[in-house]
């Protein structure tokens, strides 16, 4: 080639060692997708991996299968939430005692035998019989009371061993409930209670009782129950001891024989206190305790850590935020106990 003056003007050549810009940005563009073929080829095949593991998850309660229906459903629920679903990524071994407390280390061990990856237990009786089988495999406890002064944890911020879940326990839990029970009957003078002396959270319960009751100038008057074969006594003692109401503390065996409570109760004359929000769906007068729905949901998230590799002794162990009352308003009526409307209105449910 020549220039306009007659200079020779040599093509322009290219260096391998130096190429264009373009061809650069091709080389470089295909460097990038073949890393990033590479990033996600991984990704998805451990995303793969970790689908293809099925999970087993122990229940251990002392109740029934119809007792705990509610409390198994939520908790089931939770797990389909963060992606869990039985037959396909967990297996889920229920294991109930059926009021038969001693059936509880059998089942566990049992649990512990098929090495289970979690077991979640729904009481007090069921979270120490799991605690004394296993100190490896992770434990989430529901509706315990007090799980440090069950021995299952050192503290609630930092409980230290296989055990996290949730506490459902607080000294002013009990005189807030003796509250709603002189605002429902205001001239009454003495409560009867059915505790279990194999609940060791009863009688802490019992102590805990003692401030409140002087303040309300009311007399507690304890009924011992080790078996529902003592329930008819205790209401004949509770009708000749001039209790102007009943008060069923939180236990498995309580709810499991609820129905037969909440009849008695009716034929004594006896308004009826609970925990629990089924001994009112029974035809008890009224419960007053944390909202245990959000603690079996929850129990879901604390397997779903847990699985993901959290250890249990550095989760802490959730303290009840949120309370329910619940009132039957159509035992109030057969009982002849007008109730005040103003407790009515803070009521989260009315049975009618």
């Amino acid at each position: 080639m020549v220039d306009t003056a007659g200079h020779c003007i040599k093509p322009a050549t290219l260096s391998a060692a130096q190429p264009s810009a373009s061809i650069a940005h091709a080389m470089n563009r295909r460097a990038f997708v073949t890393g990033l073929g590479a990033v996600l080829a991984a990704s998805l095949g451990a995303r793969a991996q970790q689908a293809g593991k099925v999970y087993r998850i122990g229940i251990l309660t002392s109740g029934s299968a119809d007792s705990t229906a509610p409390i198994v459903e939520a908790f089931r629920e939770g797990l389909r939430e963060v992606g869990y679903a039985e037959g396909r990524n967990i297996i889920i071994e229920y294991r109930w005692a059926e009021g038969k407390m001693e059936r509880l280390p059998e089942l566990a061990a049992d649990l512990v035998g098929r090495k289970v990856d979690v077991i979640v237990t729904i009481s007090p009786p069921s979270a120490q019989a799991a605690h004394q089988a296993t100190r490896t495999i992770p434990i989430v406890i529901i509706a315990v009371g007090d799980p440090v002064a069950l021995g299952l944890a050192a503290s609630l911020s930092r409980p230290g061993g296989n055990v996290t879940g949730f506490a459902s326990y607080g000294p002013e839990l009990v005189g807030k409930q003796l509250e709603f029970i002189k605002e429902m009957i205001p001239g009454i003078k003495r409560v009867a209670i059915f505790w279990a002396p194999a609940n060791v959270n009863h009688a802490r319960g019992l102590k805990d009782l003692e401030g409140p009751a002087r303040l309300l100038a009311i007399q507690i008057l304890p009924l011992r129950i080790v078996s529902p074969a003592d329930f008819e006594e205790a209401f004949r003692t509770a009708v000749t001891e001039r209790a102007g109401a009943v008060w069923i503390f939180g236990e498995p065996m309580f709810t499991l024989h609820r129905a037969r409570l909440a009849t008695l109760a009716l034929d004594a004359r006896l308004p009826m206190m609970s925990l629990v929000r089924q001994l009112v769906e029974a035809g008890g007068l009224v419960s007053y305790g944390p909202a245990f729905i959000h603690h079996y949901r929850g129990a879901a998230t604390y397997v779903d850590k847990i699985l993901k590799g959290a250890k249990p002794g550095d989760l802490p162990i959730e303290q009840p935020t949120k309370f329910e009352l619940v009132i039957n308003l159509k035992t109030a009526k057969t009982l002849g106990l007008t109730l005040p409307p103003s407790l009515l209105l803070r009521a989260d449910q009315v049975i009618e």
